[in-house]
């Protein structure tokens, strides 16, 4: 079945950049029926009635809607997939693409797609809305308007923005090192541990010492294989030896984001250090992630944290945890090797973190 489209192009004669925006679902495009008494999805064909400012914007943007939109909570790998091969399928017909898409899962599928995108050299810019375009105060008009500009923004040809990125309230940040921290504010997305790319008031001003540089020889090319096979363990005191051997030991787990204390610290427990090692001695890649929102993991500045580096935990230095969990998926999927999984984790593969 083909997916749904809408043309948008501008007034003016000469050429001008072309965006593709590519509806997910989410909280943006609600609307409320009075007679159900509910938000429902509005159709997309109809975006003009609701965002008719995108007539005056100067370049040509063309809306496509996923046959199937969903609500993020629902976001799944597979869509991760979708997407990333109709970049590819479109890449060389468009100069930048925009995905609306809901709040709560954002900064995992920008996360996702900053791997699976190899060689990304145009805009690839998520963003959503706290509000559904259908109610008065709605945020929804000035992040898809702004993503839309930030996307199709150029200098001599060229992309300002060649990355995949989260738009919000404002705030552009580099999509693998966004997390939502906020539900009821809209200021959702923040990036404690990398500078914002760009800040939009009355001009956009560009962060441009923190983008990553455009690079004239990429080409494109995806990684659609990912392992599934992962899970997040976040330690709490008091956590009980019966509940990590119980995560750790889950049929077929190759995987685990172990979210730890402070600068990576854990339990010195020798249950629990025992655990972990049965784990990786048979397979198991552990990635330790700190709990804080800012700061970095610092495996072997305590002794805490020593003993974990020793059985061959893998530090994850100040990556988010949305970063890790698609990181192994994406790793795990390319890789049957634990010791080269753990190798590769390591090291910064688009920029998700500091080395």
């Amino acid at each position: 079945m083909p997916y749904q489209t809408v043309k948008i192009k501008p007034t003016l004669a000469k050429q001008q950049p072309s965006v593709l925006v590519i509806y997910t679902g989410g909280t943006f495009g609600m609307v409320y029926d009075p007679k159900a008494s509910q938000l429902i999805p509005f159709n997309f064909e109809q975006v003009l009635d609701r965002v008719p400012e995108l007539n005056r914007l100067d370049f040509e943007i063309t809306i496509l809607s996923l046959n199937e939109v969903i609500d993020s909570s629902n976001m799944k790998p597979a869509v991760w997939i979708e997407l990333a091969r109709l970049i590819e399928k479109n890449y060389d017909l468009y100069d930048s693409f925009v995905i609306l898409h809901g709040t709560d899962t954002m900064s995992y599928t920008a996360s996702a797609l900053s791997y699976m995108l190899i060689g990304l050299n145009k805009p690839v810019i998520l963003t959503g809305a706290q509000l559904p375009i259908g109610t008065a105060r709605t945020d929804a008009r000035e992040n898809f308007i702004t993503a839309l500009e930030i996307a199709a923004a150029q200098e001599e040809g060229r992309p300002i923005v060649p990355e995949v990125c989260v738009y919000f309230n404002s705030l552009l940040l580099r999509g693998n090192r966004s997390t939502k921290h906020e539900s009821v504010q809209f200021n959702a997305f923040a990036s404690e541990n990398y500078p914002h790319l760009a800040t939009a008031g009355v001009s956009i001003d560009y962060n441009r010492p923190f983008i990553r540089a455009y690079d004239p020889n990429a080409s494109l090319r995806i990684r659609a294989v990912m392992d599934t096979n992962v899970t997040i363990l976040k330690l709490f005191p008091g956590i009980t030896q019966a509940v990590v051997e119980s995560i750790v030991n889950i049929p077929k787990l190759r995987g685990l984001v172990l979210e730890t204390f402070g600068a990576g610290n854990a339990p010195t427990d020798s249950w629990f250090l025992d655990t972990l090692k049965e784990a990786i001695d048979r397979g198991v890649v552990i990635f330790n992630v700190s709990q804080c929102s800012g700061g970095r993991v610092t495996q072997g500045r305590y002794q805490t944290s020593k003993m974990m580096q020793q059985i061959g935990v893998v530090s994850g230095a100040d990556i988010t945890t949305e970063a890790a969990i698609t990181k192994l998926m994406i790793l795990l999927g390319r890789e049957q090797d634990p010791i080269q999984v753990r190798l590769l984790l390591a090291k910064s593969m688009s920029g998700e973190m500091s080395e």
